[in-house]
């Protein structure tokens, strides 16, 4: 906490300069949101010149505190704070705030400016990521911390958040979540402005916000937004709370200043306009004819700001050192899990898991997942309530609780979109592999969240089990047939399908490896039997993302090939034996991920699925959206686009059509030889 005097003209000058560097550069670039970055900008100030734990020069030091601007649309405000406060951001980013190639979008992105924590701008998404933070730090603390030594996790995460991340669904699960835990270390800064895109909120929202928060387990405060010394007494009463989460209620007037458009929902997303923008430069006291305006007084003081941050964290640094040489096991294995190493033979150690007893993908995988937890110290995670169905409990470790946070399990609760934005917090943190399990029809409730850590090329692996309409009686409420094309069509994150043992074990390696995204691991509720494959076969083909795992039994003559994923693959291989027992030559390739065979050399794609002129089949119990793409090829399907229905697995295969005999069929039908 810097230690500053507070002079309140100061103060009051240094606002100004955040509400007007926002103005202009949303008038500049004639789109934007001014609104809230001109209502926040005293409450932000305060945070971030009193007590926000910062270093400019090493963005990215271990023990800062954590700022989310949760409501991501003002990101100006944001911006403008990097820029005072000595941030590797110049007043050209400033200027080309929102154009083709500058460092400053329309909403905050991790990667674009030194000081962005998270992506935001969906409302809700920095909530929850925020939380996750939290989460992140009490258990870094607790797994690195000595009785000597208290160097990490021992900050806050600090957030502004708005009406809308309120209302959304997603900031009440994390809310309910946060509080439980009792997270002390998370205090957010409300944003009560009354105003959305479509008017008061008056028209939609009149929840009692400090009950229903106090409810979750929040401690609260009420406070005028514009009154600096009171955002400053109530920041303090929050850091002093150490057993829950802190909500400050503050009271502000989005556009504050602006004489005819403060506290109207036409400044909420589209710039004053010049005239206006000028007469609230007069009304607040402002040259009105500068833009991007900084006075020497406000320059100076963020500099002495900065300078008294640095002398903390020289402080820091030489606890961290002293730390690391009172316990050199422990700063190797920080060191390692910062970088997310993983065993050099990790897929040997997986193959071992291999089983030659039919089961089913997700109970293959929890297997998969005991062996990992041994080896990987930083992989941690859980499920939303389906621990006992995704198998994804890690049975040698605690689990974490108010108070307690060196175990290694995660009880989200029946939260899936809390989760999936909670394990984007925990990812950004930093130094953990975070996964979360639940039925793939729900990864739907989570989509938000799984598109963001694609976006944010974070390592989220999640678990998605009961992966096809062969889950069985439960229906087609919980049976998935479009999902896996959804989750598909999310740029950069890689949907992994595994058909048995074996590519289960290769799967989950790959999730491990792969850090510049997340990966969906799709498993099944019935059994599969350990598939055969040619002799002397390389496993590391399964990395390649397809691969021939039944050669077509006339070497030079091949007449068909059989593509398949997950459960199908066996499928396939049947088929393959049937077609053959009636003369034709028939190859099959398991395809576990799109993504990734997609990704290969143009030479294996043509190697594994033959010549443009041999026909294609493939066999996957979902729609075929998606495939086309893949396989840059016409082809059949025997898929699904329908909804499932209720009945035993196998009736179910039978009507509709996925059997040896109905393929052989369709096939024979299909195509003449």
């Amino acid at each position: 906490m810097v230690k500053l005097k507070f002079d309140a003209e100061l103060g009051r000058l240094a606002a100004n300069t955040i509400r007007f560097l926002a103005a202009d550069g949303v008038q500049k670039a004639n789109s934007g949101h001014p609104g809230m970055p001109m209502g926040a900008a005293d409450m932000a100030l305060v945070l971030w010149t009193h007590f926000l734990k910062f270093n400019p020069t090493r963005p990215d030091w271990p023990n800062r505190d954590r700022f989310v601007l949760s409501a991501g649309h003002g990101s100006m405000l944001l911006y403008s704070l990097l820029y005072l406060s000595g941030f590797d951001v110049t007043l050209e980013d400033l200027q080309s705030f929102r154009q083709w190639g500058s460092r400053t979008p329309g909403h905050p992105e991790v990667g674009c400016l030194p000081g962005v924590e998270t992506t935001t701008g969906p409302l809700g998404q920095g909530f929850a990521n925020g939380v996750g933070m939290a989460l992140a730090a009490k258990m870094t603390a607790a797994q690195f911390n000595t009785a000597e030594y208290s160097v990490l996790g021992t900050h806050r995460v600090f957030a502004i958040v708005s009406d809308g991340d309120l209302m959304e669904g997603v900031s009440h699960e994390a809310a309910s979540l946060a509080g439980h835990l009792k997270l002390g270390n998370l205090i957010y800064l409300y944003d009560d402005n009354h105003i959305t895109i479509e008017g008061d909120t008056a028209l939609t929202y009149s929840d009692d916000v400090a009950k229903r928060f106090e409810a979750y387990g929040w401690h609260t405060l009420r406070v005028d937004g514009h009154d600096q010394q009171a955002v400053a007494d109530a920041i303090e009463a929050g850091i002093a709370e150490r057993k829950r989460p802190t909500l400050i209620l503050a009271r502000t007037h989005i556009g504050y200043g602006s004489p005819h458009k403060q506290d109207t929902a036409g400044v909420h997303g589209a710039p004053l306009g010049e005239d206006e923008l000028r007469e609230t430069k007069r009304n607040l006291g402002w040259p009105e004819d500068k833009m991007f305006y900084v006075p020497d007084e406000v320059r100076t003081f963020f500099r002495q700001v900065v300078e008294e941050l640095q002398k903390e964290y020289r402080q820091w640094e030489e606890q961290f050192r002293a730390w690391q040489a009172a316990h050199p096991d422990l700063a190797e294995r920080y060191r390692r899990e910062m970088l997310r190493e993983v065993p050099e033979n990790l897929e040997e150690l997986l193959l071992q898991v291999h089983q030659d007893a039919p089961k089913a993908t997700r109970a293959l995988s929890g297997e998969v997942m005991q062996v990992i937890a041994r080896k990987v110290e930083n992989f941690v995670g859980g499920s939303a309530d389906l621990a006992p169905s995704n198998n994804t409990y890690l049975k040698e470790f605690d689990t974490v609780a108010p108070g307690s946070f060196r175990g290694r399990n995660f009880h989200f609760g029946i939260r899936e979109h809390g989760m999936g934005s909670i394990l984007n917090g925990i990812a950004l943190y930093g130094g953990f592999i975070p996964f979360g399990g639940t039925f793939l029809v729900f990864a739907d409730y989570m989509r938000p969240a799984i598109r963001l850590a694609a976006l944010m090329e974070q390592q989220v692996i999640y678990v998605l089990t009961h992966d096809s309409i062969f889950l069985g009686e439960d229906g087609p409420t919980h049976q998935p047939v479009e999902q896996m094309a959804s989750l598909r069509a999310i740029p950069n994150l890689t949907v992994i399908r595994p058909a048995d043992g074996l590519e289960v074990a290769l799967a989950w390696a790959y999730a491990l490896r792969r850090k510049e995204g997340p990966t969906a691991l799709i498993l099944t509720r019935q059994k599969v039997a350990p598939l055969s494959r040619p002799e002397g076969f390389d496993p590391g083909l399964v990395l390649k993302g397809g691969y021939v795992i039944a050669p077509e039994n006339h070497p030079g003559r091949l007449e068909l090939v059989l593509v398949a994923s997950g459960s199908e693959v066996a499928l396939a291989l049947e088929s393959q034996q049937k077609l053959q027992d009636i003369g034709w030559s028939v190859r099959v390739v398991s395809m576990p991920s799109l993504e990734v065979f997609r990704a290969q050399p143009e030479d294996y794609r043509r190697q594994v699925l033959g010549g443009t002129e041999v026909p294609l089949v493939v066999l996957e119990a979902g729609v075929s959206q998606g495939w086309f793409e893949a396989l840059q090829r016409p082809f059949r399907m025997i898929g699904l686009e329908r909804f499932g229905a209720s009945a035993p697995y196998p009736v179910l295969a039978e009507k509709f059509g996925f059997t040896p005999d109905a393929v052989v069929s369709k096939i024979t039908r299909w195509f003449s030889r």
